[in-house]
């Protein structure tokens, strides 16, 4: 009869995914995923040690109710902020379950101090991605962050060597080390790089599931895990793929980059009316949404304004997403199918970047590093050689952003000072409503 359930439980959790790579089947994904994972716990429950089911109840319900407060009061442009606290509690967790094994496992140490360590700088570079996600400002020494890791690196290998060997009268210092190892390497990588980043911590706590799977003999968190930890190196690989870059420049390369002089450059400022009229007589339109519209919540606002175009005055109108817009993969596109945009309007880079040619309007909002042409000119820069959406083939730009300042690379967009470009400096959100008006 277990067995069974097994089966049952194992197949739910995989038709759940299967349902979740479909926006309009992702409800029904989530709905079964939600209902297989509350099976999952009722059924261990029930087979639970009386001595142990207070306790346990009790920490399900704190969790829940946090998590329900917490999930409340999030809104879709911080989703990527969660996601990376997720996968933080989710290797921090796997630590503390081999935390508690350390002196009745019959397993292996070396599985025990591996399960700490994938865990537990699976959770420290979450919280330091959560932090770069939230642009907190933290005291930073004024020294090299790679040199501060290399050394933090030599002295976890040194203390696993000990820990090893001497275990567990060393664990503390490994478990101490294993933290800062964490939050320093995440501290050195590039701001634009954060999406492929939050896909690998993703990956990692899929792993280390799987490590624990096996320490506990849990087929259910091997093969979870192994879903989780497989799916998210996919991801990674797609993502490095598509930006042209290696897993190796991203962890080597400095966050900090040169940044133009933008007070010394020539804007040509417009209003929302110059922009209404200049999109009501294009003929064809690309919108480039970045996380301009993820942090004004305008994606209703836009959506709004394409079908204007589109309905009332015949304008082609299209969405290009690039694989790095937002915070995290699939960030826009979220946004905008909460929004209803048709599928069929919206077009990933390899897909549309020929299209931009024959275009009248790239309307820009916020997307700074995904069309940056120091991609393409500029090879000391951290962006240099990653494909992006050449909006500066377009006829004329319309770039909404709220100030001049550079993108999350910390690159300046010389596409602010080309003289066919108008920019709409402001709210993404407040600028499209006052376009609408025009527009109606």
């Amino acid at each position: 009869m277990t067995n069974i359930i097994y089966v049952i439980i194992y197949a739910l959790i995989i038709l759940s995914i299967y349902f979740l790579a479909e926006p309009k089947k992702a409800y029904l994904g989530n709905y079964i995923a939600t209902f297989s994972l509350l099976f999952s716990i009722i059924y261990t429950l029930l087979h639970l040690n009386s001595h142990h089911l207070i306790p346990v109840l009790s920490l399900i319900i704190t969790g829940a109710i946090l998590s329900i407060i917490v999930s409340s009061r999030i809104t879709l442009p911080n989703l990527p902020q969660m996601i990376a606290i997720f996968n933080g509690l989710g290797g921090l967790s796997s630590s503390l379950i081999a935390l508690t094994e350390t002196n009745t496992t019959p397993h292996h140490h070396s599985l025990i101090l591996l399960i700490i360590f994938i865990g537990l700088v699976t959770f420290s570079s979450s919280f330091a991605t959560f932090i770069k996600l939230q642009n907190i400002n933290i005291p930073i020494p004024n020294f090299p962050l790679h040199i501060i890791n290399y050394f933090i690196l030599t002295a976890l290998l040194i203390s696993t060597y000990f820990t090893f060997n001497f275990f567990p009268q060393y664990l503390y210092i490994f478990i101490s080390l294993s933290l800062s190892f964490g939050f320093f390497f995440v501290l050195t990588i590039g701001g634009a790089d954060m999406p492929i980043i939050i896909s690998i911590l993703n990956s990692l706590s899929g792993w280390c599931a799987v490590l624990v799977g096996f320490s506990l003999s849990n087929i259910l968190l091997i093969i979870v895990g192994s879903i989780i930890g497989s799916s998210g190196l996919i991801l990674t690989h797609s993502m490095t793929k598509a930006l042209n870059r290696k897993l190796s420049s991203i962890f080597t390369t400095n966050q900090k980059n040169k940044n133009l002089e933008s007070s010394h450059h020539h804007i040509h400022k417009a209003t929302p009316k110059d922009a209404s009229f200049l999109l009501e007589n294009a003929h064809k339109v690309i919108i480039i949404p970045g996380f301009g519209l993820a942090a004004s919540n305008a994606q209703y606002e836009v959506v709004n304004m394409a079908n204007i175009l589109k309905n009332k005055y015949h304008v082609n109108v299209k969405f290009a997403i690039h694989p790095i817009a937002g915070r995290m993969p699939g960030h826009l596109n979220v946004l905008l199918a909460e929004a209803n945009l048709p599928a069929q309007d919206v077009f990933e880079l390899k897909d549309i970047n020929q299209d931009f040619e024959t275009t009248d309007i790239a309307f820009i909002i916020g997307a700074n590093d995904i069309t940056n042409p120091l991609a393409n000119t500029d090879p000391q820069s951290s962006i240099y050689k990653m494909p992006i959406l050449n909006a500066e083939l377009a006829k004329r730009i319309i770039f909404v952003k709220r100030s001049l300042s550079p993108g999350y690379s910390g690159l300046d967009n010389p596409l602010f000072y080309l003289d066919k470009t108008l920019m709409l400096l402001g709210d993404a959100k407040e600028i499209t409503k006052q376009i609408i008006t025009y527009l109606e």
